[in-house]
């Protein structure tokens, strides 16, 4: 049996200098599909993004996702208009939003209050939440654990090193891995992939960001997020296989997706 996946968090329709039209975004689902990759969820980080994301979702039902959310870099731009969106079809998570403290391009105050009352949005709406963080991991889980949302959180792009994935797994969230364990300078987290128990592992590719070896450098496709869990198993010292079904059935559990295809 083929092994299938789920890029549990890429941005189809990133809305830059060259974002990519609907064709565009239909040739990465196909060459994913192609790869192995069945389901992608699609990821926005502010309003048009956000929109953006919802767009791809509904040019592809069944198999493209998106979530809402507000990115800490954006956090002073506030958070009007993304609670009505989240209603939209095919909307199955809030965020990414968390906290950024290696930029700070916005202030802190603003990241921590967005943050939380983006937490609490989730909460509320018994949504998952999609957390960014970046030299922040001490504040973020503070934030989490006042305002924990029941459907599940999961720390996107963990970038952490053992201590940091402790402290995560204690409050019961998951952590996905992305191409950045492929990199040379990266062993404080490949040390900390080690000890993640199975239940709790996710891998994703954030595409177009953080091309995976041997493809760094390049922009990144949702098809290589078999590139990272090669890497990931390589890693734990586990089958790949093992690490495909694992990670499959965390992100269909945590998105509430169907088993098969709709």
């Amino acid at each position: 049996m083929a092994l299938r996946w789920i890029d549990n968090h890429c941005h189809l329709g990133w809305e830059d200098d060259d974002a990519p039209t609907a064709e565009a975004i239909d040739r990465m689902v196909a060459d994913a599909q192609a790869a192995g990759v069945e389901r992608f969820i699609t990821v926005g980080t502010d309003l048009p993004r956000s929109a953006a994301a919802v767009a791809a979702a509904a040019r592809h039902p069944g198999v493209v996702w998106a979530t809402v959310g507000l990115h800490p870099h954006d956090a002073k731009l506030g958070l009007d208009g993304l609670a009505e969106m989240l209603g939209e079809p095919g909307v199955v998570a809030v965020g990414e939003c968390g906290l950024d403290y290696h930029y700070e391009h916005s202030p802190r105050a603003a990241q921590l209050d967005a943050f939380a009352r983006t937490a609490a949005l989730a909460r509320e709406l018994g949504l998952p939440l999609v957390v960014h963080v970046r030299d922040a991991h001490a504040d973020a889980a503070a934030v989490l654990r006042a305002q924990w949302p029941d459907a599940g959180v999961v720390i996107h792009c963990f970038t952490g090193d053992a201590d940091d994935a402790r402290r995560y797994l204690d409050l019961g969230l998951l952590l996905s891995i992305s191409g950045i364990v492929t990199f040379r300078a990266a062993d404080a987290l490949r040390e900390a992939v080690r000890l993640i128990p199975a239940e709790r592992l996710l891998v994703e590719t954030d595409a177009p960001f953080l091309a995976p070896v041997p493809h760094r450098g390049k922009r990144n496709e949702p098809e290589h997020v078999r590139v990272v869990a090669e890497a990931v198993a390589q890693v734990r010292g586990e089958r790949f296989e093992a690490v495909a079904e694992a990670t499959t059935a965390n992100a269909r559990q945590l998105f509430r997706l169907a088993h098969e295809n709709t």
